[in-house]
């Protein structure tokens, strides 16, 4: 074989190879961008979360962004909200508590395993420590809150409670309407007076 056959053997075997691996390079190139749009799309959006117990606001940050600031209210005295970071992992429109006689928890977005969520609440005392441990907002701000979560992405939602409590003796607010009740007078069996026990033991509870 000549010195330009063996060349242009070479090089065709060059391009051979070459012309296996674009497909292979095209499909690594097309699954590096359909990962960076789908880290950078509204749906994986990072929620941001922030409780800040001392002032008693919240801040919520969207890729890094600061979107809204809202007063909140958070544990009474013997009711803390625990502080720590935490993932957001349940929602509910409606949600009523088996605990605190069925009180309604509209726009519920629920953070830690013992039942703690933040939800909207019509209570008085709104930018002081006066709930049973939730994180109370106004009816506006926890729907406008639930939506963004909602239209986001709950995975991508994270919340951190931090600070301490405020100074002084904080009574919690009594709870809105019941929604479910017992009829006036009617006895409480045992495994209602149960479900009363700790602030949110019954919050699981299947609703009746």
């Amino acid at each position: 074989m000549s010195v330009e056959a063996t060349t242009r053997a070479g090089r065709n075997r060059s391009n051979w190879v070459w012309t296996r691996r674009l497909p292979i390079k095209w499909a690594m190139a097309a699954l590096l961008v359909a990962a960076i749009s789908m880290l950078t799309s509204p749906a994986f959006a990072a929620i941001l979360i922030k409780i800040d117990k001392p002032t008693q606001t919240m801040t919520v940050s969207v890729d890094g962004e600061t979107r809204y600031r809202w007063p909140v209210s958070t544990g009474a005295s013997g009711y803390a909200t625990p502080t720590g970071n935490y993932a957001a992992f349940r929602m509910e429109k409606m949600h009523y508590s088996d605990e605190w006689d069925g009180a309604g928890m509209p726009h519920s977005i629920f953070f830690t395993k013992r039942g703690h969520a933040i939800h909207g609440s019509n209570h008085p005392g709104m930018g002081t420590p006066r709930s049973h441990g939730c994180v109370r907002l106004s009816l506006k701000n926890a729907e406008t809150l639930y939506t963004l979560v909602e239209s986001h992405g709950m995975g991508g939602t994270k919340v951190v409670v931090a600070g301490s409590d405020p100074a002084g003796n904080w009574a919690a607010s009594s709870a809105p309407p019941a929604i479910r009740t017992q009829a006036q007078g009617a006895p409480i069996g045992a495994a209602e007076a149960r479900q009363r026990t700790g602030p949110f033991r019954g919050l699981f509870r299947r609703r009746r």
